[in-house]
């Protein structure tokens, strides 16, 4: 059974982090850094697929409520819930990930976590950003805003990535 306190804490650190910090943030239209998705990125390589997609829809319900979006979030997490066993099979290996603990560089090591965390972030930023433009006649703006946007999160997810992993063990 793994420890639920971090993890409760994670999902309130990414959501007040994004609620109260990211987006009072206008610095640029390019620059809209969407942390939250670091939840489920962090979550233990073997947790079921059912709890996935549920922490997705919980995730994107929140940050759709407290953004006042109609949708958008959850629709652009539940992908990402959906494919990251997926994508952690073809990254990791199935024994890798049947062996659970906490995606971190110590564990997956530092090659692997950046190509898993920069995938996952834009999987997440593509659904996102194409539903808010939602017109495929600023697709190089929306382009745009999908890779300089993931590369902004991808330093913040880093970030909490280092913190969160700091005092847990490896194996959780």
């Amino acid at each position: 059974m793994y420890r639920t306190l971090p993890y409760l804490a994670l999902f309130a650190a990414t959501v007040l982090l994004q609620v109260f910090l990211f987006d009072n943030l206008s610095i640029s239209v390019y620059l809209n850094p969407l942390i939250y998705v670091a939840f489920i990125i962090l979550l233990p390589l073997d947790t079921p697929p059912a709890v996935l997609l549920g922490a997705g829809l919980l995730t994107g319900v929140v940050m759709d409520a407290s953004m006042g979006t109609a949708g958008i979030n959850t629709i652009a997490t539940l992908p990402v819930a959906f494919l990251r066993p997926m994508l952690l099979n073809l990254l990791c290996g199935r024994e890798n990930v049947r062996e659970g603990g906490i995606p971190s560089v110590e564990r997956l090591g530092r090659r692997t976590f950046i190509d898993y965390l920069l995938l996952m972030i834009l999987m997440h930023h593509t659904v996102f950003f194409l539903l808010e433009a939602l017109s495929w006649e600023h697709l190089l703006h929306t382009v745009i805003r999908i890779l300089v946007s993931s590369l902004l999160t991808l330093a913040f997810v880093w970030i909490i990535a280092r913190v969160f992993t700091v005092k847990l063990s490896v194996r959780v």
